[in-house]
Formats: structure tokens, C-alpha cells, sequence
């Protein structure tokens, strides 16, 4: 079995990240296209983002179990499957319920994939004995940015609109998951999995600073879950652009958190995990304030990659911290609560939009996420942080 500590192992955990990243870039990237195609109300994408909410949510909690009792390998390989059928899916979607069956698959796969790929990243960071959480989640960024970057470079380069572009680039997605899942199958380590009574509960108790880092993973999930779901649309129709051209928002997105994410471990070595935080914090919120304020093209896509540039590098810190202090079961939990927020945050958005318009509805994440100027408290300094330490 491969080591947690080789390059190898490193390896392994990056194809989890980005093939997880490219089936929501694609899946994003669609949205709009979606929408137009099956003119959908506010309340049927609400019941799509519902239904990928509760399914994602339902594997979380069944994973986080199996990781501890089996670990994370076994678990991240069977995740795959499901992606691969969603994103033919995707590919080849003819109506609105045969999009909530593919939802649901989509999210069960997201749910199981999200918990076992921090899982497994955060015990080969404690391996390496430095941090490499950041450049994880920056292989997730790449992929987001491949999936949803492809559609809009097919949909340029071909001429085509509508359903074509996202056909040929899902597809495509769903050839990269097999390779994926192909050389996955030879190289992903096992990672320790936790004792268990006779009755079959964990011995290991859940800290309290789990649930800590838990309230600092709504508040990152909601900026994320807005990002991923709604950037593309609001795009669209607060700049009135053609949906292809709206999904270059996705694609701004993931390119400054891809960006932020390969050079965020050096920032961490630097700076510590609190002050980053904090000041990704700060960017996402100013992002989001133009989000909801300017119309102008150029302006919006400044305020989109703001935005991605300061979610990149939250999400990476919360997880690592609760791997560091809290063991699987505390991470499942703050991977559940991040995720629910992440998947949850678009419906509340949809209904917003009804309500109050979708550009207004943006100054939601903006105000939560400066909040993450206080929660960051809960991140360890510098000087606090073992792992940073021991490099010292």
C-alpha cells in the first residue's frame, strides 16, 4: 500500500480534488444554459439545488462513518462511479426530471468525494509535516476552472449555443472521471481509520472546536455555494449577456482561486492560517459588494474574481485545522456543515431572487462573510499552529 508520506500519495489526492472540480465546473457552467433551455422558474432551480443539497448532505453523513470504520480509499474510488454516470447525464439531459435524477446522483458522488478527499489530504499534510492543504484544494480550482473554462472555449471556438457546447465538454468530463478512476484504483493510500466499540460507535469524541470551525464553514459555504450556482446567471442577466458568455463569471471565479490556491501555502508559512483567513475574508466580502452594486460587464467579472480569489483560501484552512485538532469524525462534521451551506445557500438565493431581485440578493454572502473577520479567531496564529512550528 502506498505510503501517505510519498509524492505518490500526493498524486492521489490531487486527482480526487480535480476530478471532483471538474464535474462542478461543468455542472456550474451548465446552469445557465439550463435554465434557458427548460425555462426554469426560481422555483424549479430551487428544487434542483434541494435535491442535490439533501443528497450531498446524506453521503457526507454516511461517508464520514465508513471512513472512520473502513477509511477514506475504498470510499473515494465508489464516489467516482456516480459522477461518471451524472456527467453523461449532464451531457445528455432531455427534460427537468431527468436533470433532478442526475442531480441527485451529482450530489451523492460530491457528498462522498468531499469528505474522503479531506480526509485523505489532511493525513498526508500531517505526513509531510508541512502544509498542503492549499495546493490541494488549488487541484480542486483547477478543475473547476477546466470544466467550466471548456465550455465556454467549445461554445467560442465552435460557434455552437445552447445544449451543444455542454454536451461535448460533460462528455468529455465523464472520459477524464474513468481515467481518473483507472489510475486511482493503483495509487490512492489508505489512511488510518479509528477504533470502535463493540456496538459499533466511535470511541473518539467530537471537540467542541469543531463545531467552532463549523460555523466558519457555513459562512465560507455560503460564499461558495452563491459562486458556484449563481455567478453564471447573475452574469447573464444583471450585464444582459448570452448564457455562454455568462458562465465566463464560473470561469473568473475559478481562475483566481486557482491562482490564490498554488501559492496559498506559502502565504500560510508566512502569515498563519488566521491572518490569511482574514484577509480572504475581506476580498470575498468587497467582491460580492460589487456583486451587488455595479452592471457593467468589466466591473462585474473585477467583482467576481475578488471574490474567487478570497474563497480560494478559506475553505483549505478550516479543513486542515479541524483534520489537525478534531480527527475524521470532527472534520466529516465540518466538511457537513460546509457543504450544507455550500449546496443549501443557492436555493436561499433562488428564493431571494424572487423576492428581491438576484443582484440585490448578493450582499447576502457579503455580509456573512465578514464575519469570517471575527470567526477567524478560531483559527490557530502562527506562532499556535503545531505543524507551522515544527518548521520554524
Amino acid at each position: 500500500m502506498r505510503s501517505l508520506s510519498s509524492r505518490t500519495a500526493v498524486v492521489a489526492v490531487v486527482i480526487l480534488f480535480w476530478v471532483n472540480g471538474l464535474g462542478f465546473g461543468v455542472y456550474a457552467a451548465a446552469l445557465p444554459t439550463f435554465k434557458t433551455r427548460f425555462d426554469l422558474s426560481p422555483f424549479m432551480l430551487a428544487a434542483l439545488f434541494l435535491l442535490i443539497s439533501a443528497s450531498a448532505i446524506t453521503a457526507m453523513q454516511v461517508c464520514g462513518r465508513l471512513v472512520d470504520r473502513i477509511g477514506a480509499r475504498r470510499v473515494a474510488l465508489a464516489a467516482i462511479v456516480p459522477l461518471i454516470v451524472a456527467a453523461v447525464g449532464f451531457a445528455l439531459v432531455p427534460s427537468y426530471p431527468v436533470l433532478l435524477c442526475t442531480g441527485v446522483l451529482f450530489g451523492l458522488s460530491n457528498g462522498a468525494i468531499d469528505v474522503t478527499m479531506n480526509a485523505i489530504g489532511v493525513q498526508v499534510e500531517q505526513r509531510r509535516g508541512r502544509p498542503i492543504m492549499s495546493f490541494f484544494h488549488g487541484m480542486w480550482a483547477v478543475g473547476q476552472l477546466a470544466g467550466s473554462g471548456a465550455v465556454v472555449v467549445v461554445a467560442w471556438a465552435t460557434g455552437w449555443s445552447g445544449q451543444a457546447p455542454i454536451t461535448a465538454v460533460a462528455l468529455g468530463v465523464a472520459v477524464a472521471a474513468v481515467a481518473a478512476l483507472a489510475v486511482s484504483v493503483r495509487i490512492t493510500p489508505q489512511t488510518a481509520v479509528v477504533a470502535h466499540t463493540s456496538t459499533g460507535g466511535a470511541k473518539t469524541p467530537i471537540p467542541k472546536a469543531a463545531y467552532l470551525l463549523g460555523v466558519m464553514a457555513i459562512a465560507f459555504g455560503v460564499g461558495e455555494g452563491t459562486a458556484t450556482d449563481w455567478s453564471g446567471i447573475h452574469l447573464t442577466q444583471v450585464a444582459d449577456v448570452a448564457p455562454t458568455v455568462g458562465s465566463t463569471a464560473v470561469a473568473v471565479i475559478a481562475a483566481g482561486m486557482t491562482v490564490v490556491r498554488l501559492v496559498g501555502d506559502v502565504l500560510i508559512a508566512r502569515f498563519g492560517r488566521r491572518g490569511v483567513v482574514r484577509v480572504a475574508g475581506a476580498f470575498a466580502a468587497v467582491g460580492y459588494a460589487m456583486a451587488a452594486t455595479v452592471s457593467s460587464l468589466p466591473l462585474l467579472l473585477v467583482g467576481w474574481g475578488l471574490v474567487g480569489l478570497g474563497m480560494g483560501l478559506i475553505a483549505p484552512q478550516v479543513y486542515a485545522v479541524a483534520g489537525h485538532t478534531a480527527g475524521g469524525r470532527g472534520l466529516a462534521v465540518v466538511v457537513t456543515f460546509g457543504y450544507a451551506a455550500f449546496l443549501v445557500t443557492p436555493a436561499m438565493i433562488s428564493s431571494l431572487m424572487a423576492t428581491i431581485g438576484i443582484q440585490h440578493a448578493m450582499a447576502v454572502p457579503a455580509v456573512l462573510l465578514l464575519g469570517l473577520l471575527v470567526l477567524a479567531r478560531v483559527l490557530p496564529r502562527k506562532d499556535d499552529d503545531p505543524l507551522l512550528s515544527q518548521r520554524a
